[in-house]
């Protein structure tokens, strides 16, 4: 009597059947990126905290409105990436560039629109932003840079 032949990818009955991906949420991106959030919040109450003492609650409002636009980009962005990667899907470039360039352009409006209508404490919105966006680059750079130290 000869064994029957099995497919060298086939699986046992005994198995547990494939997974399909889990599709990341908002609520797993807000757990991955939960350093950034606090980091926000931190430079959010800051701003208070340093401009309100001087009389510029507005300019400390809209900067911390800034800080929150950045952060909300930004977690659009992980969340956009987080469920690129968990379909499956292979990302090209044109998709990327056009996923990078409505949050964007989106993001442009929004604070260009607010900095001009509460000019000139609107220019807080966009120190915000800036604030930010140098966080979360610095945030992100110190894990890099450590991984490359140690190979």
């Amino acid at each position: 009597m000869t064994q029957p032949q099995v497919h060298p990818t086939a699986t046992p009955a005994s198995a547990e059947p494939a997974t399909l991906p889990v599709r990341p949420g908002l609520l797993r991106v807000l757990r991955d990126q939960r350093k950034v959030v606090g980091a926000a919040a931190i430079v959010a109450a800051a701003c208070f905290w340093v401009m309100v003492p001087l009389g510029e609650w507005r300019t400390a409002a809209l900067t911390a409105g800034g800080v929150l636009l950045a952060l909300l980009n930004h977690l659009a962005s992980e969340l956009w990436l987080a469920r690129l990667i968990g379909s499956g899907a292979e990302p090209s470039r044109g998709r990327i560039a056009a996923s990078a360039i409505t949050r964007l352009a989106v993001l442009s409006v929004v604070s260009v629109g607010v900095a001009v209508l509460f000019w000139p404490d609107g220019i807080g919105l966009l120190l915000g932003l800036a604030i930010f966006r140098l966080i979360a680059l610095v945030m992100t750079g110190i894990p890099l840079l450590k991984e490359l130290k140690g190979r």
